[in-house]
Parts: structure tokens; sequence; C-alpha cells
């Protein structure tokens, strides 16, 4: 049997027992497919360790959009989807290579800039130093640094609050991360402030914490349905 035929089974498998995302399969899916085409499409015991060496050595040559070679992480990525494959075909007790064989590429050291005490103040301060009165787009980006510097959220869970998920009196709310596990987040008494201000300033219905204002007019016009922010916004 070859491995394209029992790739939907992995998916599925993914998505329904491992309650991976939407997003997460359709990643998997990629990186898999990367693999079988780049294999031909082999059976699990065709899998050993001299393809998955040739496999590297051909990832780490690839170029992305741009022309540059893939990343380290994105090198990563194709390989621990693979060993997830692996895996769960080894549940299956389908004889394929064992997946503790396929070992991650070595990932460069960050180095991490960290901002002084001044900058950080200059940066959380920007946003209303030259605001209108009554302007909500300065203030939701007051708030929105607020609780970023307060909670460490990522950019994709902060975009997705909803009202309902936030307690400001309790100083804390719900999100769900990766893999849609939820956890509890809490925030700063300058954070729950900001919130709080930036909630009584608005009047539109919309369920989402953090909207799309009307920049043309600094976000002084209020509209009563707003469209939520995106990470891209």
């Amino acid at each position: 049997m070859k491995c394209s035929v029992l790739l939907k089974d992995f998916l599925d498998h993914l998505e329904v027992e491992k309650n991976r995302s939407i997003r997460t399969r359709e990643n998997y899916e990629f990186y898999l497919r990367r693999f079988l085409g780049w294999a031909r499409n082999p059976s699990p015991s065709e899998i050993d360790g001299e393809m998955i060496r040739e496999y590297r050595l051909w990832l780490n040559r690839q170029k992305d959009a741009r022309g540059e070679s893939l990343k380290k992480n994105t090198q990563n990525y194709h390989l621990i989807a693979l060993r997830s494959f692996l895996k769960y075909l080894a549940k299956r007790d389908i004889k394929t290579l064992s997946p503790e064989k396929i070992e991650l590429g070595r990932m460069p050291e960050r180095v991490v800039d960290f901002l002084e005490a001044t900058d950080l103040e200059r940066l959380l301060s920007a946003p209303m130093q030259s605001a209108e009165e009554g302007a909500l787009v300065p203030l939701r980006d007051k708030t929105i640094l607020e609780v970023l510097f307060s909670t460490g959220l990522r950019v994709s869970e902060l975009v997705g609050l909803r009202r309902d998920q936030v307690s400001i009196k309790k100083e804390e709310f719900t999100v769900r991360g990766k893999g849609s596990k939820p956890r509890l987040v809490f925030m700063s008494n300058q954070a729950r402030y900001w919130l709080g201000k930036y909630f009584g300033a608005r009047s539109d219905v919309s369920p989402f914490v953090f909207v799309a204002h009307d920049r043309a007019s600094g976000g002084v016009k209020r509209q009563t349905d707003e469209k939520p922010l995106t990470a891209r916004s």
C-alpha cells in the first residue's frame, strides 16, 4: 500500500483524534505531499534512513518564493510532519521507519534585543500623544499595546478576542491558542484601565474586543457594526 492512500486517514486522525485545527491539517498535508512527490509516493516499508538523509539534503537546497534557501525552522516543519505521519503508521502496526530516527536540524541561536525602560514608555505613550478628543483609533491602539505588553499574547490571539471572553472586574480573560486549547490570561492594572476606557468610549455592538474603526475620521465617527481587526491590520 502506497503512502498516498494512507495520507487522508492520517489527516482525519490529526483533526478528529488529535483535535488539531484545520490550518494545522492543511499545513501537514502540504508538507507530506511535498515529501511524497519527492519520494515518488513510496510504500511505508520503503522509507528508510538513506531516503530521509537524501530528502533533508534536497530540502536544504530548495528555494522559497524570494529565491532564498528554506530556513531551518521551515525544514524542521517538514520533518515534524513526516515524523508524526510515521508515528501514526507505527501505531497501526504498519512497518516503516521508526519516527525517532528522524532528527530535527539544529536551529541557529536567536539574538534577542530588549527595550530599555524609556523606549518602552515612549512606545506605550505614542498613540495618545497627538490624539483628537473622542478619537477611537488612538485609544484602541493604546489599549492594544497595554494588553500585549501585559499579557504576552500572540497577535492572532489578540485580534480574535471577544468581549464575552474578558472580565475587567477579575482582570482576566480566556484565550484559545494552538490546538484550540483554552488558557487563562491575567492583565495588569494599566491594561484593565485602558480596556475599560476603550469599551466605555465605543457605541458599536461588535462582539470583538478590538475593531477596525474609521481611520478617515480618526475613529471619531462611531458605527454600530464595526469589523474586527485582523493580524494584518
